[in-house]
């Protein structure tokens, strides 16, 4: 049975490959984008296909739509785009996944939420300690 599936940030480097991959298992695809870090060319050769939509959207502004599942990649991941405006990258990764929680659980279905990984802690250690992520992860699971 075909899926109806949200990506945000589907047209960035991650998101436009999910787009590709999940057409290709046959599914519907809503590609979300402001195009502050993703590129049309990174999705032009999906455009043709009739199960693959493009929404030019911010998503620390609520979206309404009718999905069977989420994958919120959306957040400016490279330093250099986020430093250029950080309270723009805060309000992505906030708002944007409050948006993206409040929407799957109206709808009742799974969302999958990522991040860089400097959620982590400083990038010059390594290996990172796990503690933030597992509990951000049981946050996000209490959330649903």
């Amino acid at each position: 049975m075909r899926k109806r599936i949200l990506i945000t940030g589907g047209a960035g480097f991650i998101g436009s490959h999910l787009c590709e991959r999940l057409l290709e298992e046959g599914n519907e695809v809503i590609c979300v984008d402001n195009f502050f870090t993703g590129s049309k060319e990174n999705i032009k050769h999906l455009l043709g296909n009739p199960y693959f939509e493009v929404l030019r959207h911010d998503i620390t502004f609520p979206l309404y739509v009718e999905v069977d599942e989420i994958y919120n990649l959306a957040c400016p991941a490279s330093p250099i785009h986020y430093q250029f405006d950080p309270v723009q990258t805060t309000k992505t990764s906030v708002m944007g996944a409050i948006n993206m929680l409040g929407l799957a659980k109206r709808l009742k279905i799974r969302i999958l939420q990522a991040s860089t990984s400097e959620v982590y802690g400083d990038p010059t250690v390594h290996p990172q300690k796990r503690l933030l992520g597992q509990c951000k992860s049981n946050w996000f699971k209490g959330l649903l």
